[in-house]
């Protein structure tokens, strides 16, 4: 496997992590990024540096990033951005994942890229439930804060140093794994 293909794969993958944070922020950096020539997608996919997808991209990021700061419509918004973050996911790795095996290709998409998309939004909507359950949803801003602020990071390392975009997200994984390992020890001790 040549080290375009796997650079592409990293690509894909950390646009997937980006869409567990927020669904459309990853493609409007890719919007923007293959508008003015910065990013390659797949030839099926050439609709993504459309001039009307970066404006519909555009608006459905301000639209969604806004939503996310009302108090009762985020948690709302967490039971549809599940399955979407996952279709997401899905989507942009296969947008940027080229010259490899349609086969291949689809496979790492929906498993790779559509579970890793789905994972992230679990944890996030994981933690936008304690933070309503904590703090009666007063928190929930800075939660939203953190995720649209996650998305657009990580969307523009992925794109900039797919490699170390991957890496961030293996750490994340890590971080929440042993965060998760230390508070169940603390309630069983408890």
């Amino acid at each position: 496997m040549s080290m375009e293909i796997l650079l592409s794969i990293c690509l894909g993958l950390g646009l997937a992590a980006a869409c567990g944070f927020r669904i459309f922020v990853p493609f409007l950096v890719m919007s923007s990024a293959a508008h003015l020539g910065y990013l390659h997608v797949d030839g099926k996919f050439e609709w993504i540096a459309s001039t009307p997808a970066l404006v519909v991209f555009g608006a459905a990021t301000l639209l969604e990033i806004g939503a996310y700061y009302l108090p009762w419509l985020d948690n709302l918004l967490d039971t549809v951005a599940s399955p979407a973050a996952v279709v997401a996911g899905i989507v942009a790795t296969a947008s940027v994942v080229t010259d490899v095996d349609p086969l291949l290709k689809w496979t790492l998409a929906v498993i790779a890229g559509g579970g890793l998309a789905g994972a992230v939004q679990s944890l996030t909507s994981g933690a936008r439930g304690v933070s309503t359950l904590t703090t009666g949803g007063l928190a929930n801003p800075l939660v939203s804060t953190f995720e649209a602020g996650s998305s657009l990071g990580l969307a523009l390392l992925a794109i900039a140093v797919p490699v170390l975009a991957l890496f961030a997200v293996v750490v994340f994984f890590v971080l929440v794994w042993r965060f998760l390992r230390r508070r169940r020890r603390q309630v069983s001790t408890a």
